[in-house]
């Protein structure tokens, strides 16, 4: 019984990494969805603080690629 499991635990092996990644992608980009989601609401809002709520949405951008730049390299690591 064992032995018949351990061809199918090699083949899906090489692409446990490709699998992880694209669900550690999953998280990211729904962050960004968000995050330029409402700084466009927050600047119609209120467009004398374009700079500020602009500032704050790339920090926000930077923050959350972090993460799926993590996501692509964990895969490695091991």
């Amino acid at each position: 019984m064992l032995a018949e499991a351990l061809p199918v635990v090699a083949a899906v092996e090489g692409n446990v990494g490709a699998i992880g990644y694209g669900l550690a992608a999953i998280g990211p980009g729904i962050g960004v969805g968000i995050i330029f989601g409402q700084g466009v609401n927050a600047i119609a809002r209120q467009p004398e603080l374009t700079g500020v709520i602009r500032q704050n949405m790339m920090l926000g951008f930077v923050l959350t690629e972090a993460l799926a730049l993590i996501g692509l390299v964990a895969p490695f690591i091991y």
